[in-house]
């Protein structure tokens, strides 16, 4: 897996990662995007803050974005909801999405390590992320990775944890 900052040359193909997880996301019944969030704009403006990343695998002599994550210092006002444990810096992680063409071959674990040590270079003592609470793959592989819910928040969706991790 290669890892490298989005650019707006790899908008389309983000976009079309997007529609094809929302699709699998309503097949599973977990109604978490649509149509009005994510939108092109949230990406392209985590392209132009240069936080928006990329995993690229490289599968039939063709790159292919496998993963997307957004990694900032940007949260929600919902996020003053919860009860951060860790002090100091800290980052969150935005619409971290996998493929499906790719999920369940480790990539998300993979890229949450990876995070946390793009983090940690980065000077963060903690990551914080909201996680939707009737989106099971995704609460596993938080909790698994060492997260622990600090708040509630509600949004137009429904219910999300905030979550958080110290990192080294």
């Amino acid at each position: 897996m290669n890892y490298r900052l989005a650019t707006e040359s790899d908008l389309d193909e983000i976009f079309s990662l997007i529609k094809s997880a929302i699709a699998e996301m309503e097949r599973n019944e977990i109604p978490q995007w649509d149509e009005i969030y994510p939108t092109r704009e949230d990406f392209l403006n985590d392209i132009k803050s240069s936080s928006l990343f990329v995993g690229e695998v490289f599968e039939d002599d063709k790159k292919n974005i496998a993963v997307i994550y957004a990694l900032n210092k940007v949260c929600d006002e919902e996020y003053k909801n919860a009860s951060w444990q860790c002090s100091g810096d800290y980052r969150v992680i935005h619409r971290l999405c996998v493929h499906p063409d790719f999920q369940r071959r480790g990539i998300a674990r993979k890229t949450m390590e990876h995070i946390e040590k793009q983090a940690a270079s980065l000077g963060a003592k903690s990551l914080r992320l909201d996680v939707f609470s009737k989106n099971p793959f995704s609460l596993r592989l938080y909790e698994h990775a060492g997260y622990h819910k600090t708040g509630e928040a509600n949004w137009r969706k429904g219910l999300f944890y905030l979550m958080e991790k110290e990192i080294d």
